[in-house]
């Protein structure tokens, strides 16, 4: 060994170990040790480490990426074309940790699959997006994915947003093949064919989610979802609350159900288009089905759609109207009857003990009625829900879960 070789390695040994660590707040990038997501520069690295896109991220802070646009940002995943080696996704998981990424802002009008996630076929999770602000020209744009091609997307939301695109443009993602479970969107969502609050287009399942998002197209456009478009392809137990403008195909849940199937999911927004225009769907394929659906025929001023049951609003608001079509109002839907429309069980705060929706001095007058019962049982039948922690009492511990949800309203 020549004595240049034997510096050169002594220099590496000697480097410390600092040098090589990963550009993160802490972690080794495992689920038992995930990298740390503490900050706009963290989050910023992880997009510029294809390397880690395999590994298990949680943030640990809100963020706020106000100064970070596509200049200084890159997309995490990336997709080039199909079949290419280029394409690289995000194949490990994002645990948000019940975080909120703020004031995302991406503008890309070259490139298909545009959001926060350009590519993924792994799992995000427990993630909040707050303003975003993204704007595509080719096909799927969403604000937190383009193009979910496997994977799944948990317990996640988009509030405020403002996401436009061309084609297979949704508030949360743009074009779903895999799984969207327990989310949401709010904002506005544009763009001109393929349209949704939520989705754009639909070819694996969304569930146990709703979008409150406005929704402006052209062509097959809906307030969850645009279009749903592979044989497999359901949206159970879901639905949407945004007024949805179009021309061609236009429904309050979905714009064209061209293939699979929609079951016990429901639609109230103010519905307006030219053709093939419905309260629930504007389209509807014949092998596809719509099931145990409705749509608010006073609200969405649609008497007609090509799918499901119109029910006036006082119906809507009727939970004998969903349980002559067997929904489940004990594990998935919740209602205060005659005050509002159901919603799911999982958008009900903790402390939200009673009716209308929400946490207030309603609810906190019913945990002031039950202070320090003792006789609450595991069940937690006899004090009105009071017993938040079912330790069968309500006591301080009760009370702090309760200044948690302290003003709360549902999702």
């Amino acid at each position: 060994m020549s004595a240049a070789t034997r510096l050169l390695l002594l220099v590496l040994v000697c480097q410390p170990v600092s040098s090589w660590a990963a550009p993160y707040s802490g972690g080794q990038g495992t689920p038992q040790a995930p990298f740390l997501i503490s900050t706009a520069e963290d989050f910023k690295a992880i997009g510029e480490n294809p390397a880690d896109w395999d590994k298990t991220f949680k943030l640990t802070q809100n963020i706020d990426l106000s100064g970070y646009d596509e200049t200084k940002l890159r997309m995490i995943g990336r997709w080039k074309a199909l079949g290419s080696w280029d394409n690289q996704p995000f194949r490990g998981i994002f645990d948000g940790n019940g975080k909120t990424i703020a004031n995302f802002r991406y503008l890309n009008l070259r490139e298909e699959y545009v959001g926060l996630f350009q590519h993924v076929t792994g799992d995000i999770k427990n993630l909040t997006l707050l303003r975003p602000t993204v704007m595509g020209d080719q096909l799927g744009t969403g604000a937190l994915v383009g193009y979910l091609e496997k994977g799944s997307i948990r317990d996640c939301a988009v509030r405020e947003a403002d996401v436009s695109g061309y084609y297979g443009v949704g508030g949360l993602v743009g074009v779903a093949h895999s799984s969207v479970h327990r989310s949401w969107s709010h904002g506005v969502v544009s763009g001109v064919r393929y349209v949704g609050g939520l989705v754009g287009q639909v070819y694996g399942t969304v569930a146990l989610s709703c979008s409150k998002a406005r929704v402006i197209g052209e062509e097959s456009v809906g307030g969850l979802a645009g279009a749903m478009m592979g044989v497999g392809s359901i949206v159970d137990s879901s639905y949407a609350r945004g007024e949805v403008k179009g021309k061609v195909y236009v429904g309050g849940l979905v714009g064209q159900v061209e293939a699979g199937r929609v079951y016990q999911c429901y639609a109230t927004g103010k519905v307006s288009g030219t053709q093939s225009v419905g309260g629930l769907v504007g389209y509807q394929r014949a092998l596809a089905q719509v099931m145990a659906s409705l749509w608010d025929t006073q609200s969405s001023t649609q008497a007609t759609s090509v799918g499901g049951t119109g029910k006036t609003t006082a119906e809507m608001k009727a939970v004998d109207t969903f349980w002559s079509m067997n929904w489940d109002f004990t594990e998935v839907w919740t209602i205060c009857e005659g005050i509002n429309y159901p919603v799911l069980l999982w958008q009900i705060p903790l402390a939200d003990l009673d009716c209308p929706d929400g946490v207030s001095f309603i609810d906190f007058a019913l945990l002031a009625a039950n202070w320090r019962s003792r006789n609450c049982r595991n069940a937690n039948r006899y004090c009105s829900g009071a017993d938040l922690d079912r330790s069968g009492a309500v006591d301080l511990r009760d009370l702090a879960l309760f200044a948690g949800d302290w003003l709360a309203g549902t999702e």
